[in-house]
């Protein structure tokens, strides 16, 4: 339990120290970071560890890009869910974690035979 605490509490600074980072970014990309961190966490699975790297890379990549002088659109295109969907592609989701329940509830529920139990 006191492992648990710990990462919960390192995942905390974590995520504040990201946020002050995304605070910090010229406006567009300010404004874009936000939206696509809104866009990422919905799609999140209840932990959220792997988002937390995503968002670091997007904010590294939105700094970089900045100093460079590059509009924001130029680094993620017009479709920014498309983008935002290519980052969190081999992230865990919500919607894996539901998938296993349902199917795992309904194998138990039938078994591997498709028998009623």
């Amino acid at each position: 339990m006191l492992k648990w605490i710990k990462k919960m509490m390192a995942d905390k600074r974590a995520y504040r120290a990201l946020m002050a980072r995304g605070k910090a970014l010229p406006s567009e990309y300010r404004f874009v970071f936000h939206k696509a961190q809104d866009y990422m966490w919905m799609h999140s699975d209840s932990e959220g560890s792997d988002m937390i790297q995503m968002m670091q890379a997007l904010v590294e990549l939105f700094e970089t890009s900045a100093a460079e002088g590059r509009q924001v659109l130029d680094v993620t295109g017009e479709d920014v869910v498309g983008f935002c969907d290519e980052l969190i592609r081999d992230t865990r989701k919500w919607e894996d974690t539901y998938r296993d329940k349902l199917n795992r509830d309904i194998r138990n529920k039938f078994g591997k035979g498709g028998e009623g139990k």
